[in-house]
């Protein structure tokens, strides 16, 4: 029997990422989707690239184990591309706020962007 891929929409984007769950958001991924990472240890010009679903998934195993809370607070959607803002927090009170851009295909993430900035 396949396994099916759960849809991506805003929706879903959200109550994995709220649940903090590592294995759905993974399941969004095509197998040989691309993350690319933008934030101060990585800058635009050496940005850190996650490729292929083992590479993807052991990133969220890693994020969704933290003991930090996720909030997209916001989302926009348009033909195959898919937005959103996160607000992270972690439990001393740093603070995490991260933009991301999805490229859809065949109702999967093909590629997606992501700048954070964290708390000093």
């Amino acid at each position: 029997m396949l396994a099916t891929r759960p849809p991506v929409t805003a929706l879903a984007i959200k109550q994995a990422t709220e649940g903090r769950n590592a294995r759905t958001l993974s399941a969004f991924y095509a197998d040989d989707a691309v993350i690319r990472i933008v934030d101060r240890a990585n800058p635009p010009s050496r940005p850190r690239e996650l490729r292929g679903k083992q590479e993807i998934s052991a990133f969220w195993e890693d994020v969704c184990g933290r003991s930090m809370t996720h909030a997209v607070e916001a989302t926009a959607a348009e033909g195959d591309r898919l937005a959103f803002t996160e607000a992270c927090i972690y439990p001393d009170g740093t603070r995490v706020l991260c933009i991301a851009m999805a490229e859809l295909e065949d109702g999967s993430i093909a590629r997606q962007t992501v700048v954070q900035a964290w708390d000093e």
